[in-house]
Formats: C-alpha cells, structure tokens, sequence
C-alpha cells in the first residue's frame, strides 16, 4: 500500500466560488496526477466492474441522462460524459445534492492528471463543518485510486474500514483535515472559524466527541 503521508503531499487541493442559479457556492478541487495512460485513467474512473476495486459497488445506467448508485453513498444523475476527457455528475446524499465535475488532463503519454471539482452551496453545514467534510472523503478515495493504479489490486470494504481506524488510517484523516482547513484560510475564511470547522470534522471522521461550539 502507498505510504500515506507520500500520498498526502501527492494531492493539490484548492477551493473557490461559483454562482449558481440558487445562489453562492463553494467550489472544491482536488487533484494528483497518476503514472498510467488517459484511456486506463477513464476505464478506471468509468468501468462499473472496475470502480468498485478500488472506491464502491456502482449500480445502474452508466451514460448521460442515466442515474447510477454507489453502495451505501451517493447516487445521482450522469449529466455530461466526453470520453475520455471528463464527466460531470449530480452527488446526491442525505436529501442534499451537489455537483461532481471530474477531468482527466494527459500530461504525457504515460502520465494523466485526475482533477475533481465538488460544488455545493453555501449552507448551515458548510458553515458547522468547512471543506474537509467532503475533502477528507475525496483524498481518502484518491489513495484507493492510487493503490489501484499502482498495483491492480483490490480493496474490499472491511479492508478499507480497518485501515480507516488504524493508527495510519487515522493519522492520515488528521494530515487531510489540516490541509483542507489551511485550504479553507487561503481562500479567505477566518481563521478561527476554520480551524473550529475542521475539528469537528475530524471528531466526526474518527468517531470522537466534537469540541463544543461558540
């Protein structure tokens, strides 16, 4: 398995805005580069037997207008899909949706760049728990892409769970919610309030009691 601290200094993290119709929302990208070509880049990213080696079980009808389901997460509708260049997707989860846009970037024939924008309004839980609530959740599944790239191989749920309580598991998510909330400052948000964010993210990641709020 990638070492996980490499794999943390291996990701680009950044966070912007957009304007929607419905209003303000933030924009959270993530992005790593990989050692495999543009097209095995997409199979991986695409392929309903191959997702779930190294992310989740994929149901349903995976082409534009479909709507598709990963086990025991999200599920959506399939907007826009230019093979093998990106896809954008609705990320529907816990009666809110938000918007995934994904592009795949060929750096060289051997070398492709995975780049993901997250975007979802501005609300009461973005304010509770700033960008690592989604962010440690997408760096956490870049690791698993990685390993897979890397090595073909695959994870199964109760292996990923486990590793998630490790000690590295752990370790890891703390490394992700620290780059987030320093993310979150560069863009501009209090200090104070990022870092407030950003631990009760993390308390919910590792089952812990959140710090209590102001």
């Amino acid at each position: 398995m990638i070492d996980s601290k490499y794999q943390i200094s291996q990701v680009r993290r950044r966070l912007g805005t957009r304007t929607l119709e419905a209003g303000e929302a933030k924009v959270l990208t993530i992005s790593q580069s990989y050692d495999t070509t543009i097209e095995d880049l997409w199979d991986a990213c695409t392929n309903a037997e191959r997702i779930p080696r190294w992310f989740l079980p994929i149901s349903g009808d995976l082409r534009v207008g479909g709507a598709y389901q990963l086990e025991g997460q999200a599920g959506g509708k399939i907007e826009r899909c230019d093979p093998p260049n990106g896809f954008a997707i609705t990320w529907e989860f816990g009666g809110q949706v938000s918007w995934v846009e994904v592009r795949l970037i060929a750096e060289s024939p051997e070398r492709t760049r995975f780049e993901l924008d997250h975007i979802a309004h501005v609300d009461e839980r973005w304010g509770e728990f700033g960008p690592g609530a989604v962010g440690i959740g997408w760096d956490s599944i870049l690791l698993g892409l990685a390993n897979h790239l890397a090595s073909g191989a695959s994870v199964t749920q109760e292996e990923a769970m486990a590793w998630a309580m490790s000690p590295e598991g752990r370790e890891f998510m703390r490394l992700s919610g620290d780059l987030w909330c320093a993310a979150d400052i560069a863009a501009g948000a209090d200090p104070e309030q990022a870092r407030a964010a950003a631990a009760r993210t993390l308390a919910a990641y590792l089952g812990e009691e959140p710090p209590a709020r102001d």
